[in-house]
């Protein structure tokens, strides 16, 4: 809960004001059973009609008081609420935004997500259950003992049964701590568990009806959400026992009372006493049951702070170096010296001991079989990881000592998994681009075209009734593979950078098209440098350098030509794809 004092801090005024609302309330709903007595021994019992006017024109006034500030307090309560439930979630995209692959790796995505809904959710509603009933019950139960030792002078008894009354409230709500308090925290974690299960169905829905495996899906969610409903179930049952007790123990001091009051009473004074009393003792347990009530559903506000904690309060792994300075505008000459990684946790290194340079105007193309490094090596150079040993430099300055900003704007990225926006085509194209000053939206839309129509995109854009404002459906739902990749590349190409990286973006495109894409790709792209990940040999044939990897080593550098005369590696992977006619 340590996290929470931060950002309560940020709404100190608001916390005050509702301390004072609840003040003024309490101070209300204490003043009136003592109304009620006088009226009672001055009023009723002398037949003083006037008496009973004024004071119950006091008790009215006071009643609104009490109304009027309970309203500002739900008021307030319901605005620092919002407010904390929004800078948290603001917080949180912070930070999950400047994680790098390493953090996403250790924090699932349905973990995140549901720490950034549900979670937040758990902490807005103790926070305003905090404002609202935490904050005033104490001062009710204070107010009121106050009160009750102040009227139990004349019958002791009657401070007796109120003590025994609440020792039994303090053991019921300490059992129920006991034992509801562990399965909140296993609540949460089946939140995140059913939002897996759920979130792989749906987005995975396609490839489960091609396999026909629908039942199994469903006996997957059936698993963790009966899990869940079971725990939830025994919490709950566990809790409405609590009301039955306390509205008996709340009766049975009620009866205590009159019964006390029955045997000691010997006046007026002392019945109308007893009626206030019987109030105050009312104020007390209700207090209690309030706090018990709250403390339910503390733990789990608990849990849900501490899974926030865990979000806002872990190491970003790749961030910029104190000195780090801006890029500007690079060449584009890339090195790679003497490079090794291993991924977090990973053991065995995924890279060893890869050097090579890549200069502009040359296109380097990477290729090897599944699980050889290609896509590890590429996800280096714009530092969504950072190599173990060794250093990658840019125009002879390693890439840590630029800000991860700059470095990346002198980066058009295409990952292996394209993916598209909730928007427009226009959106998305114009998603990386950084406009000059003194650029004309006119010029900008041209290039963006420009971009469309060498990514081969242009054609199948323009035959859509919107054109570029052509809705995109979120993830790019509505287009298909190789559509959603040449937008991808569309994208990269429109960001206008020193240097491009293509990670197996060619895969879902014909051979006529990815021709066509690569003969206009080579002239637009002739002063910068491209690295190009592909597993066709017929991709990268033309490339002025390829690098064979094989079990994260450098199997072979070359041309097409020399490799297939000097690189076993590379030979078979080319024979296997290609005729000797077309290897030829």
């Amino acid at each position: 809960m340590s996290i929470l004092f931060k950002y309560y801090g940020r709404h100190f005024g608001w916390i005050v004001a509702a301390f004072v609302f609840l003040f003024i309330q309490a101070q209300c709903d204490l003043a009136l059973p003592q109304y009620m007595s006088d009226i009672v021994t001055y009023g009723i019992a002398v037949s003083d009609t006037g008496y009973i006017i004024q004071k119950g024109l006091m008790m009215l006034l006071v009643s609104l008081t009490g109304v009027a500030a309970a309203v500002s307090v739900g008021f307030v309560a319901s605005r620092l609420g919002a407010s904390l439930a929004r800078d948290l979630r603001v917080s949180v995209f912070t930070k999950v935004s400047a994680y790098s692959n390493a953090e996403f790796d250790k924090f699932s995505t349905s973990s995140l997500i549901t720490r950034s809904t549900n979670d937040i959710t758990q902490i807005l509603v103790f926070s305003v259950m905090l404002i609202r009933m935490i904050f005033y019950a104490p001062i009710m139960g204070i107010g009121g003992a106050i009160k009750c030792l102040t009227m139990s002078g004349d019958m002791p008894m009657m401070a007796m049964a109120i003590s025994i009354a609440l020792a039994v409230l303090i053991v019921l709500i300490i059992f129920l701590l006991l034992v509801v308090q562990p399965k909140f925290t296993k609540i949460q974690k089946m939140v995140d568990d059913t939002n897996l299960v759920a979130r792989e169905s749906l987005t995975g829905m396609m490839v489960i009806r091609a396999f026909n495996t629908q039942k199994h899906e469903e006996d997957r969610f059936e698993q963790v959400n009966s899990r869940l409903t079971g725990t939830n179930l025994f919490v709950n049952r566990i809790m409405v026992l609590m009301m039955p007790f306390m509205t008996c123990i709340m009766n049975g001091l009620s009866l205590a009372i009159v019964w006390i009051a029955a045997i000691s009473a010997q006046s007026v004074g002392d019945v109308a006493n007893m009626m206030a009393f019987m109030q105050y003792s009312m104020h007390i347990i209700m207090s209690f049951m309030v706090v018990s009530m709250v403390f339910i559903l503390m733990p789990r506000a608990v849990v849900s702070a501490r899974r926030i904690g865990e979000v806002l309060d872990s190491e970003v792994s790749i961030t910029d170096r104190p000195d780090a300075k801006d890029a500007g505008r690079l060449t584009g000459v890339l090195e790679f010296q003497d490079v090794t990684f291993a991924y977090p946790g990973g053991g065995d290194p995924a890279l060893s001991h890869i050097s090579f340079t890549a200069k502009p105007g040359q296109t380097v193309a990477f290729i090897g079989s599944t699980g050889s490094g290609k896509s590890t090596l590429i996800n280096l150079i714009p530092r969504l990881y950072d190599v173990t040993e060794g250093k990658i430099t840019i125009d002879g300055t390693d890439i840590r000592d630029f800000t991860k900003a700059s470095l990346r704007r002198n980066i058009g990225f295409v990952p292996q998994k394209n993916v598209l926006f909730s928007g427009t085509i226009k959106s998305n194209l114009k998603y990386g681009r950084q406009s000059a000053e003194d650029e004309s939206p006119e010029a900008a839309d041209e290039a963006m075209k420009k971009a469309a129509r060498i990514a081969q995109a242009a054609e199948f854009i323009e035959s859509k009734p919107d054109g570029y404002q052509s809705e995109v459906a979120q993830g790019g739902g509505n287009v298909s593979g190789g559509q959603k990749q040449r937008l991808a590349i569309a994208r990269a190409l429109d960001k206008k950078c020193p240097i491009y990286v293509f990670d197996d973006s060619f895969s879902a495109l014909d051979f006529k098209t990815d021709a066509q894409l690569r003969r206009a790709l080579k002239a637009e792209t002739a002063d910068a440098t491209v690295l190009i990940v592909a597993q066709r040999v017929g991709t990268i044939m033309g490339a002025d350098q390829i690098i064979v990897l094989d079990e994260g080593k450098i199997a072979g550098i070359g041309t097409h030509r020399e490799l297939l005369a000097s690189c076993q590696v590379y030979a078979d992977i080319a024979h296997s794809q290609l005729s000797e006619e077309e290897l030829a």
